[in-house]
């Protein structure tokens, strides 16, 4: 469970899109009348994302193999696939490159079950697999975060990256389906606790759904879940934009910057769907509203 019956077509949870590289604006309004306000251009190359954020049934897996000695190689977690293997630009210090993981982050990752529970209400973990393999993993730090994706044969998204798939690349959408307004059926985004029955009642973990269920609000290239349900850990730190960006990131060495998060939660209200919204969050803290997907070589 978890691992291979995600979505309404029950297939791998696995499951990877090609996102088509280009252009767009870091910053829009768009209220369903095309983007206005356009600020801070982007280029992304073509890169793939995973339709599904990481369930349990996923993490669960890595949690094993962690706990039996993986940690992973110093400098892996780049976007080899850009600048001849050397990944995305740093524009924190112009002229570099992106360093990858940094063997000391190696002690910032505990996914014990007492870490991952960290939240009473919401946590979606269960010590032995059960029910919830299918729901979002949630209580996961950014370097766990950055781990798993690295263990699991990817990176994290840079925030470019995300943005420009959430909001459907050059098109630069009001939500990532388009310009139709998310409702309370459940059917666009999970948010201000309309699952399971549209009555926004707070219910504690009852309030996520399965990764998959609003298969109305898929993305462009195909993406679900892209705001609601959980915000996603980006791979940079957050910082001001800068000028154009062109397969960059704001990365920086081992430390307490903040880190980026995107795209709503189950509990938020629909302010929080746009793809344009940013959040900054210190990236050992442990949420239940928050948790990622990872991204891949084209």
């Amino acid at each position: 469970m978890g691992t291979n019956n995600c979505g309404t077509n029950v297939e791998s949870c696995c499951a990877s899109v090609l996102v088509s590289g280009g252009s767009y604006d870091r910053v829009y309004t768009n209220a369903g009348n095309g983007p206005t306000g356009l600020a801070n251009p982007a280029t992304v190359s073509s890169f793939r994302l995973d339709k599904y954020v990481v369930t349990v049934g996923r993490f669960r897996q890595f949690a094993n193999a962690w706990a039996a000695g993986y940690s992973p190689a110093a400098g892996s977690g780049k976007h080899t696939h850009l600048n001849d293997g050397q990944g995305l630009r740093n524009s924190a210090s112009p002229g570099t490159y992106e360093p990858g993981w940094i063997a000391s982050d190696d002690a910032n990752v505990t996914p014990t079950g007492a870490n991952l529970a960290c939240d009473a209400t919401h946590g979606t973990w269960t010590d032995a697999a059960g029910a919830n393999e299918n729901l979002p993993v949630n209580c996961v730090t950014w370097y766990e975060a950055y781990a798993f994706c690295i263990w699991d044969g990817g990176f994290l998204p840079s925030e470019a990256e995300w943005e420009y798939a959430a909001a459907g690349g050059s098109q630069q959408r009001e939500y990532p389906w388009g310009s139709a307004q998310p409702g309370t059926g459940n059917r666009y985004a999970i948010y201000n606790d309309y699952y399971p029955n549209g009555t926004g009642t707070p219910m504690g973990v009852a309030n996520i759904a399965p990764v998959g269920t609003p298969t109305l609000g898929a993305g462009l290239w195909g993406q679900l879940d892209l705001v609601g349900e959980v915000y996603e850990w980006n791979l940079d730190a957050y910082v001001a934009y800068g000028d154009t960006c062109t397969d960059c990131a704001w990365l920086t060495a081992a430390g307490m910057s903040t880190r980026v998060r995107r795209g709503g939660a189950f509990g938020y209200d629909v302010t929080e769907l746009s793809p344009t919204l940013r959040h900054d969050f210190p990236p050992n803290i442990l949420d239940g509203n928050v948790g990622f997907r990872c991204a891949r070589t084209p």
